[in-house]
């Protein structure tokens, strides 16, 4: 049984169409892995999946639970890592933990423990006590991972994991995330706009253009797919998307706004 399942989910802000009719499922502990260019309607489908959005049309179910209608049983059974920033610097990494414990409704007892063992799984055992200010920007996005996962939920998503952060810490989050779904068999859903990044981590990939998905499949089908001989997952994105986003600058101000300010904290 699919643990994300969507039909006709649809998102309008005013006359504008920002998800229109995407139809799709995720199977448990599966990576799924959401591509496009800047206002594609990526995150803006994350959002409704996260109940951050309610959908205008269609259907959505994570973990078994209608995210318009049962949205608190979806927000205790999903992590969400958003692309902007969402730890405080002026507090440390056991104390953003210790909030999230609270939120997430940690028993008392248990807290320490559970921190500690999100804390050592992540790497940042050794830093638990330092202010989040002083972390490089790697460590910043394994300290959301572990607030993310803190609560054990058996989906997580992602919203461009990797944005800002140097070549060596962008492999070491993929191996977290790869780690994740050995131990845990977490399903993960995310966005990314690497290349590279898609064809390490994700099982399938959707590629979403203008609100809608133009094309769904392996990394390796995806490549078949395209005319090219021996095609790259570049290829695949531009066959899908025919590069109009780089002439036509897709994407919002506020788009590129938050992409460049993430880069920068993460930086």
């Amino acid at each position: 049984m699919p643990v994300v399942a969507l039909h006709d989910l649809t998102k309008h802000f005013g006359p504008r169409t920002a998800v229109e009719s995407v139809s799709l499922s995720v199977e448990p502990g599966e990576i799924f892995g959401l591509m496009g260019p800047n206002g594609a309607g990526k995150s803006t489908l994350i959002k409704m999946l996260t109940t951050l959005l309610p959908p205008t049309s269609g259907q959505a179910h994570v973990a078994g639970y209608n995210v318009a209608q049962q949205s608190m049983a979806v927000q205790r059974r999903i992590g969400y890592v958003p692309q902007a920033l969402s730890v405080d610097g002026t507090l440390t990494g056991y104390e953003n933990m210790l909030i999230l414990a609270k939120l997430y409704n940690v028993p008392r007892r248990q807290r320490l423990e559970r921190i500690k063992a999100a804390l050592h799984y992540v790497g940042l055992e050794a830093v638990a006590q330092r202010l989040v200010n002083t972390y490089s920007g790697g460590m910043i996005r394994r300290l959301e991972i572990a607030q993310a996962t803190l609560h054990y939920p058996p989906v997580l998503f992602l919203d461009e994991p990797t944005v800002g952060l140097d070549p060596v810490a962008r492999k070491s989050m993929w191996e977290l995330i790869h780690q994740l779904r050995r131990d845990h068999n977490t399903t993960v859903v995310l966005t990314t706009h690497f290349m590279d990044e898609a064809d390490v981590l994700c099982d399938r990939l959707a590629i979403l253009y203008h609100g809608q998905m133009v094309t769904l499949g392996t990394p390796a089908a995806l490549k078949a797919a395209t005319p090219q001989p021996n095609a790259t997952l570049d290829d695949v994105f531009i066959h899908f998307t025919q590069d109009q986003s780089a002439i036509e600058g897709d994407g919002s101000y506020g788009d590129t706004s938050t992409t460049r300010r993430t880069a920068q904290r993460l930086g």
